[in-house]
């Protein structure tokens, strides 16, 4: 890939004019029109995007399912590939013409949460899907022909030929990366790989259950593949992903509608009373409890990776912890985006990792 960039309008450092895809309400049709993209700041860094991805964030984001999600008009996308256009001032680790990764959970790299070796949120700079301006001035650096501002969507707004951040959600790889490919690693490779490798840490000769084969479970089979679990349950509620989970690396596949007992019931009686792990990938609290009941009671662990929009509160009752079980949540996976995902990206060109 030519490693030369052509700033949009032959200028450098200076507000240009460039397509996006702009979401003006709720459900409604993306308009693709003329924006304009306003320079990077102090420790921004203006991206040009070459390749983006839908993830069901963005889908439910645009639908307006969160109401603190609901401000318009806005450039949603935040799974994507591209180069530096030009840095704002400050900026010291990557220049003009590096290939990066966009992430929504940012790291600054010097907050005390970025300096814990227990956590991967930022104090700063993590996830958060209702903030729509920059950090800087609390301004947006999109705005429509007219000038009227355009907000931006988890630190990244993808779904833009142009696009600016903050470089603490920006992360340099290594050139000769496929930048195609690398983009999953932006959201759900890393979010499903690392879940296991990181938050769960699951060990060789585990057992574990994946609920919800979209392309986050498809990350989570891949991660207990490498890892060498004894065997990987897959479930859905379509039968098309049991090729593609087979392919993966799934040992076994579970449709719930095709039981006559639940999933949990069933995959107990596959694993002797429960498996060590599971992995709730689909947003749904209903299949979150079956995913906390499938695990092994004394120390099954149960990862939640799927986001819940809904005001309900968690399917478990106190006294059920006291059989053993676990759950927690995962954010990107575990990885410390600037600090981790580099290597992480170098370990897929080398293992072929992303094969989706």
């Amino acid at each position: 890939m030519d490693n030369v960039i052509e700033p949009a309008n032959g200028v450098l450092g200076k507000e240009i004019t460039c397509t996006a895809a702009v979401a003006w309400g709720p459900g409604q049709p993306f308009s693709i029109q003329q924006i304009r993209v306003q320079p990077p700041q102090k420790l921004e860094v203006r991206i040009k995007i070459l390749y983006t991805s839908v993830c069901h964030t963005d889908l439910s984001a645009w639908q307006g399912q969160n109401e603190s999600q609901r401000v318009y008009p806005r450039i949603f996308g935040h799974e994507a590939s591209g180069v530096v256009e030009c840095i704002g001032e400050g900026v010291q680790d990557m220049k003009e013409g590096d290939h990066v990764l966009t992430i929504f959970n940012g790291e600054c790299r010097r907050c005390a949460y970025c300096k814990s070796e227990s956590t991967n949120l930022c104090e700063k700079f993590r996830v958060d899907p209702s903030r729509s301006v920059m950090r800087n001035d609390e301004k947006t650096r999109f705005s429509t022909q007219d000038g009227k501002p355009i907000y931006h969507f988890l630190n990244t707004s993808t779904f833009s030929e142009y696009t600016v951040m903050d470089s603490a959600c920006v992360v340099k790889i290594n050139p000769k990366a496929p930048l195609d490919k690398m983009t999953l690693l932006s959201c759900c490779l890393s979010t499903g790989f690392g879940a296991v490798t990181n938050t769960a840490n699951v060990q060789h000769g585990s057992t574990v259950a994946v609920f919800g084969l979209g392309a986050v479970g498809l990350a989570v089979i891949q991660g207990a593949k490498t890892i060498g679990a004894s065997k990987i349950i897959g479930v859905d509620i379509n039968a098309d992903k049991h090729i593609k989970g087979q392919t993966m690396g799934m040992t076994h596949f579970i449709n719930p509608r095709d039981l006559k007992m639940s999933a949990h019931e069933k995959i107990r009686e596959m694993t002797e009373g429960g498996v060590d792990f599971s992995f709730e990938c689909v947003g749904n609290l209903d299949v979150l409890r079956e995913a906390f009941l499938s695990t092994h009671d004394g120390w099954g662990l149960t990862i939640v990776l799927g986001i819940h929009l809904t005001p309900r509160m968690l399917p478990l009752h106190p006294m059920e912890l006291f059989d053993g079980r676990r759950i927690t949540g995962s954010v990107f996976g575990g990885f410390k985006g600037k600090s981790q995902l580099p290597l992480f990206a170098d370990q897929c060109m080398h293992q072929n990792i992303n094969s989706y």
